[in-house]
């Protein structure tokens, strides 16, 4: 997509974290109390979930009471089948139960989920398809979910290849992104097992892949939730909400003065960008000059 400094549309990136998607829900209602419009929004895993309820017009609050319930034990279905331990039946009933056998096409705002091919190791990012099928691909953590087939490829949790998926934004016609982090911890859980030394490596990995990325959004909310269960804070809903709410309401006046200067910003990047040198360099050069004609004199 072309560089519009005029274009102020917001899109929002929503990161996985398994249970901790719910503080997904708070970032919504600061949104929503400051009435500032997202344009766009895309997800992975359990962003990939909260993001669907949103753009398919559900409010911060109903999306609340329904997810407030989830925990691991409560959307696994032990299964035979070859490639996981679990099923993602239970993600794809209650889609179907809440919005409907949708396609994300049909969703009131533009709405991208990315999941990662498990052979390939390529990212698709999918805005068009179905919904259930698509959120359920997301959230398949390679192991402990059986991998979902659409289109003959088998995919696996988005968060392998961008965990917060910002990239597809501007192409949904987005001018100003906003990127949303559960995962930006200083220090990971002790390890107890051979289980934890692997999940540690694995998130150290794809943390690591997260920081790098988050650069290429305009705001980025990076939450420390370290503290909070990966499978079940149902006795911490409110606070986990919380979370996500205070942060970005923080960070309102910044989405707000983006708006503001955007046309200001998008020409220092253009100049940034097409300038064939740096400005110190210049300098350098100007000074390099200067001497030579003094020494010429």
């Amino acid at each position: 997509m072309k560089l519009n400094p005029f274009n102020t549309r917001i899109g929002l990136a929503l990161g996985g974290g398994a249970a901790k998607g719910i503080a997904h829900i708070g970032v919504l209602k600061a949104f929503e109390e400051e009435q500032i419009k997202i344009h766009c929004i895309s997800g992975t895993s359990a962003g990939a979930l909260i993001a669907s309820y949103h753009a398919f017009g559900r409010p911060a609050e109903s999306i609340l009471s329904i997810c407030s319930t989830l925990n691991l034990s409560k959307i696994i279905n032990f299964t035979f089948e070859r490639g996981g331990l679990f099923s993602t039946n239970t993600v794809r009933e209650m889609i179907h139960r809440d919005l409907g056998d949708v396609r994300i096409e049909d969703a009131d705002i533009p709405l991208a989920i990315c999941a990662t091919d498990i052979e390939t190791g390529e990212q698709l990012i999918f805005r068009e398809g179905n919904l259930a099928d698509v959120v359920c691909a997301s959230m398949a953590v390679p192991g402990l979910f059986v991998p979902v087939e659409i289109d003959g490829r088998t995919l696996v949790d988005g968060g392998l290849v961008e965990n917060v998926p910002i990239s597809p934004l501007a192409k949904m016609g987005a001018g100003i992104t906003v990127a949303v982090d559960l995962s930006h911890v200083s220090r990971y859980p002790k390890p107890d097992n051979t289980f934890d030394v692997i999940t540690n490596a694995i998130n150290i990995g794809i943390d690591f892949n997260t920081r790098k990325q988050l650069k290429n959004a305009d705001i980025a909310v990076a939450l420390d939730l370290s503290s909070y269960s990966l499978t079940n804070n149902a006795d911490r809903i409110d606070e986990l909400y919380l979370e996500g709410y205070h942060p970005m309401k923080k960070k309102i006046r910044q989405v707000l003065w983006y708006k503001r200067m955007h046309v200001a910003i998008s020409l220092l990047k253009t100049t940034r960008t097409l300038m064939p040198f740096k400005v110190p360099e210049i300098l350098k050069e100007l000074k390099r000059h200067g001497f030579a004609v003094r020494n010429r004199h």
